[in-house]
Formats: structure tokens, C-alpha cells, sequence
């Protein structure tokens, strides 16, 4: 469980880097006439993913969930591979990434890095990384619960998402 928590806590560091690097971005994108789409779903997605991490430890803690090697160390090593990609998607889209759908008119759509073979790479890194933490020490409720109410959050996000880029492209 020690382990465990202190992954979960890496986990948080993590996210709290995320939010530096958005709030950077999100300014720079503002100054550059940039235009947020879908606030109104931001704050549940906060709150879904906190309640992920929360999760995590709370039904590995009351369920006494156990580790079990071969699923465990799969999860974590999936675990690590959903940080690489998100990561490889901060990097490539420099200043345009951000955790809000901030789109600058004018600007082309990225094809480089890992969005020159998938069209939403960040959200496959979301999928797997939300599954595979709490299957790290078998939550595996939490594991279900956060993939059933991703997707619905998902599906909000995407379709806002692409609906802004079109709306960017047709007006430039």
C-alpha cells in the first residue's frame, strides 16, 4: 500500500505540473485572441479525475484490495506508457496544449508527433492511464467506474473539441 500511495502522489505531482504548464499556455493562447469553448464541462472533469486518484487509494485501502504481481506490474508499466504519451503530446503541441479547449484562430492543426497517426492522442493517454492506475493494486471499481463516466465526459469534450477547431478553420 506504502508503494502504492507514493505512486498515486507522483501521479498528483504530475497533474499539479499539468496545471502549470495549462495556465501558462491558457494566457498565452488568450493574448493571441485565443477563445475557450466547453467551460461549463471543465469543472466536472476536475472533479472526475480527482475522484479517480481518491478512488484509488480509498477502495485499495477499505476493500482491502491486493496486489497481484502479474496484473500490477502490466498496469504500471501501461501506467508509464499513458505519461510518455501525454507528455509526447504537451511537447508536440508546444504552447497549444491545454487542459481547457482554447483554440487561436489562424493557427493550423497540428499533424506532427503523435497527432500524425491519432487524432486525439492526449485522450487515449486519459483512457489508458484511467484504467490501468487503479489496476495497478486491483480497484478494480474504481477502474470501472472512472472508464464508464470518461466516456461520457469523453464524448462531451470530443464533440466540443472538434466543433471549435471547425469553427476556428471556417473562420479563417
Amino acid at each position: 500500500m506504502t508503494a502504492y500511495t507514493l505512486l498515486i502522489a507522483l501521479v498528483v505531482v504530475e497533474r499539479l505540473a499539468e496545471l502549470l504548464v495549462a495556465r501558462r499556455n491558457a494566457a498565452w493562447s488568450l493574448a493571441l485572441g485565443g477563445v475557450e469553448y466547453g467551460r461549463r464541462h471543465y469543472p466536472p472533469m476536475v472533479a472526475l479525475h480527482t475522484a479517480l486518484l481518491l478512488g484509488c487509494l480509498l477502495e485499495v485501502r477499505w476493500a482491502e484490495r491486493p496486489f497481484v504481481p502479474a496484473l500490477g506490474w502490466s498496469m504500471l508499466a501501461l501506467v508509464l506508457a499513458a505519461q510518455a504519451l501525454r507528455w509526447w503530446c504537451i511537447g508536440t503541441l508546444g504552447s497549444r496544449w491545454n487542459i481547457r479547449v482554447i483554440v487561436v484562430p489562424g493557427l493550423p492543426l497540428v499533424t506532427a508527433g503523435p497527432y500524425r497517426w491519432l487524432r486525439h492522442p492526449n485522450y487515449c493517454a486519459v483512457v489508458a492511464e484511467g484504467v490501468a492506475l487503479p489496476l495497478v493494486h486491483t480497484a478494480w471499481v474504481t477502474a470501472l467506474g472512472f472508464t464508464v463516466l470518461n466516456a461520457v465526459w469523453l464524448a462531451t469534450r470530443l464533440r466540443c473539441e472538434d466543433a471549435a477547431l471547425t469553427l476556428c478553420r471556417a473562420a479563417a
